[in-house]
């Protein structure tokens, strides 16, 4: 399944300013969105939104329609996927991509790679 083209405009609309420094890239059947080169949010190929969150908050933040990412069998430890049902309001997805953001801003920029 490809991911969800509305709801990757709807993160475009929701970044406003922080646009301008984000990095979109396909990513795992979705549409990661960078910031200093590190993922904040994405809209899955799975359906819903991935979202990276301090791996000390993630097990407060499961609930209904929340979960954690599993990737090739494996928990994810700070990445949560949030169902698209629970993403209908735009004040809800600004809270998960703002939970997002400020994480992936919390890290050192990553330094660009080097393209033989």
């Amino acid at each position: 399944m490809a991911y969800d083209e509305e709801l990757a405009d709807r993160i475009r609309d929701l970044l406003g300013p922080l646009l301008a420094e984000t990095v979109e890239q396909k990513m795992f059947g979705g549409l990661a969105f960078l910031l200093g080169g590190h993922m904040s949010v994405a809209a899955s190929g799975q359906g819903g939104l991935l979202v990276r969150v301090d791996p000390a908050d993630a097990a407060e933040l499961i609930g209904p329609g929340v979960a954690p990412m599993v990737m090739g069998g494996r928990q994810m430890e700070n990445w949560l996927r949030v169902d698209a049902a629970r993403l209908t309001d735009d004040a809800v997805l600004r809270e998960w991509i703002d939970r997002g953001v400020a994480y992936a801003r919390s890290l050192p920029p990553k330094k660009p790679k080097k393209r033989s």
